[in-house]
């Protein structure tokens, strides 16, 4: 059986602070721990840093009798006790004096085979781990509870720009450069690259809601060359929606087709490479959330607050990049038209959906409730809201392009997040805003019993 991949993510901010603790300037070696969340499958595991602890220099980082230096007994034991307790992963870090290249020195493994079986044992069940770090690339050693080690394939920094580490500067494979798709997409390699390409092949992304905005973006990934497309949504086409969704027909009103299908079959007729999974469900439903649990970027393009609780919750527990799209025309009466289109970009620990007044309590209390009950409690005379396929584009469209300049690293590195908020009519909502954060937000900050970077520890807060 081949081994599963290993991958670290790392919040923007965590790791800013790590590096300036690791290189302040002196050239010299320093040390820290991080305790890190679970995210294992049978492809794949994930570490997601959801603390960084920097170790004070002759205190818990000492002169080492065989190496250079080692963190202090002490030191590693209380927080590997403390990580076994939370069911996080302990992961011992240290730097060398590298640039775009490191590994470990003979003597670092040979610590590590004397000391990592030992700590495996304290973690009860943890995998325990070691990382090394050069200014712009990382290597790492995980020890599992099975006795399997995996070195690292790649590493996340996700922050408003993302960007890649790596043990050593990836090579594209020949056969990738050659393969028939390659001129395809000749004229936006000419933008981002083959490796660029490469990065979007080997992606997975979903879409929360196939509706006017999701089934838009679906078929611009498609075309794109995004190799995995996870698409969502419980519902079925009707005549009233038909107009805004792309790609469906008469027939498929005739016969009640499903969203997620019509959407499938447009993004293989764009492109027959995706591998295009569906879920014809509610990610409300916890197996349809946890099943996005290992995505690469996630679009939120359903309206419903439950859909932004479990978008929200898989951004910050698992440390996937995300953006809400959505279009929105308010007709009050006596009042001028009002019409835009919203594109939120969401990132971990950079202020989230609850922080930003974007989650109604009362209406998620509202969604909860059976049909019969809003019924019963005269909730069920709410008029669907206007929606309209050209305001749907916009928001698709520039969500798109967001992710590209960000997930490609394309553009200058963005110091800090923005929402964007596009004017068609009347709105007097600034186009740019800055989301507030809550430092003791218990979604996005990594405080006492919060979700941020805890992984599969975590239950998320879907219906069952």
């Amino acid at each position: 059986m081949k081994a599963p991949t290993l991958q670290l993510r790392i919040a923007q901010d965590d790791y800013r602070r790590l590096h300036a603790h690791l290189f302040p300037g002196d050239r010299d070696e320093h040390g820290a721990v991080l305790k890190a969340g679970l995210v294992q499958d049978a492809s794949q595991v994930r570490l997601l840093v959801r603390e960084v602890l920097p170790a004070r220099e002759g205190m818990d980082y000492k002169p080492g009798r065989i190496g250079y230096r080692v963190l202090d007994a002490q030191f590693i034991h209380r927080h590997i006790v403390s990580c076994r307790d939370e069911r996080l992963v302990y992961l011992a870090v240290h730097n060398h004096d590298s640039g775009n290249q490191v590994a470990f020195s003979s003597i670092d493994m040979e610590s590590h085979e004397k000391g990592y079986p030992a700590l495996r044992d304290i973690a009860n069940g943890m995998p325990v781990g070691a990382l090394v770090f050069g200014t712009h690339s990382v290597a790492a050693d995980l020890w599992m509870p099975d006795g399997s080690r995996l070195a690292l394939g790649e590493a996340v920094v996700v922050g408003p720009t993302l960007q890649r580490l790596y043990s050593r500067p990836p090579t594209m494979d020949r056969a990738t450069a050659q393969s028939p798709s390659a001129e395809s997409f000749d004229r936006q390699v000419r933008l981002f690259g083959r490796n660029g390409q490469g990065i979007l092949a080997r992606s997975r992304v979903a879409v929360i809601g196939l509706g006017g905005v999701g089934a838009l973006v679906s078929e611009y990934l498609a075309r794109l060359g995004v190799g995995r497309l996870v698409l969502v949504d419980p519902d079925r086409i009707e005549q009233s929606n038909a107009s805004r969704v792309v790609g469906a027909t008469a027939q498929d009103v005739a016969a009640k087709a499903a969203k997620v299908e019509i959407a499938r079959r447009v993004a293989l007729s764009a492109t027959p490479t995706p591998d295009v999974e569906v879920v014809a469900g509610d990610v409300a439903d916890d197996a349809v959330a946890r099943s996005l649990r290992t995505c690469d970027y996630v679009f939120l393009a359903a309206d419903s607050m439950r859909a932004r609780l479990v978008f929200n919750a898989l951004v910050h527990q698992y440390l996937i990049p995300g953006v809400q799209l959505g279009a929105k025309v308010d007709t009050p009466r006596g009042e001028a038209l009002r019409a835009w289109s919203a594109i939120r970009a969401v990132r971990p620990g950079k202020g989230c959906l609850w922080c930003n007044g974007l989650i109604d309590p009362t209406q998620l209390a509202l969604e909860s409730k059976s049909d019969e009950e809003r019924k019963t409690q005269n909730y069920g005379t709410l008029e669907p809201n206007p929606s309209v396929i050209t305001l749907n584009a916009v928001a698709a469209a520039h969500g798109v392009n967001e992710f590209l300049f960000d997930y490609l690293s394309i553009r200058t590195p963005r110091a800090e997040l923005e929402y964007l908020h596009l004017a068609s009519a009347g709105s007097d909502m600034p186009s740019r805003a800055q989301p507030r954060k809550d430092m003791a937000c218990r979604e996005c900050s990594a405080v006492a019993g919060s979700r941020f970077a805890m992984g599969d520890a975590r239950q998320l807060p879907t219906i069952n």
